[in-house]
């Protein structure tokens, strides 16, 4: 890929993701994307022929940055209770940064699940091979060391994850009637989300 090339893909990749989060997925327009990369409808198209595509495409490019640094921390040999920190604060700032995510699985859990399934193939399995297996060990490891309560790490990282990302799909009620609209104060919610998860998370398994 030249660097032109590659300059107008991140201005599309730019102006998808300012149309998803603010239309969301279903009232995302190919033309208004065009509109926001300053570009023709026709070259948006030669870069990526449908809005699905599109969606992959960024998808594909967020995970590329948000895993190897979860992957390296569940890989190490670090404790048990920083893999947890790390996972958090990692997987909250990687919505926080692509709002979008949250609706469009929802969207395609309801119109399209195999997909979906797809979508997150090849993800799912780089993380079960190199990084959820050793994150698996860390917490039997735990459990015999008897510092932890007996828990099965899937049910533990599900509920890690339902922790994180309820906020985001639940943001309408959040923002609208815990916060009264106010923005501000959501984001700020946000942010504080990942230490309150965190502390959660550890108090709920940790041995007293």
């Amino acid at each position: 890929m030249t660097e032109q090339e590659k300059s107008t893909e991140d201005l599309i990749f730019n102006a998808a993701r300012e149309e998803f989060i603010e239309k969301g997925f279903d009232g995302a327009r190919m033309q208004e994307i065009a509109k926001r990369a300053s570009i023709n409808k026709a070259l948006l198209h030669y870069y990526f022929r449908t809005k699905e595509k599109l969606f992959d495409a960024i998808f594909d490019k967020v995970f590329k940055i948000f895993m190897p640094k979860v992957l390296d921390v569940m890989q190490s040999d670090a404790p048990l209770f920083t893999k947890i920190e790390v996972f958090i604060e990692s997987y909250i700032r990687l919505i926080m940064e692509n709002p979008h995510i949250p609706s469009f699985i929802l969207h395609e859990l309801n119109r399209n699940p195999d997909r979906l399934v797809g979508l997150f193939g090849n993800v799912a399995g780089i993380v079960k091979e190199k990084g959820f297996s050793r994150f698996s060990e860390a917490v039997n490891e735990e459990i015999k060391k008897g510092t932890i309560v007996p828990i099965q790490p899937e049910q533990l990282i599900v509920n890690i994850i339902g922790l994180c990302i309820f906020p985001f799909i639940g943001r309408p009620i959040i923002q609208g009637v815990i916060f009264n609209g106010d923005k501000l104060q959501y984001d700020n919610f946000l942010e504080s989300r990942k230490k309150e998860v965190t502390k959660f998370i550890i108090n709920a398994i940790a041995v007293k």
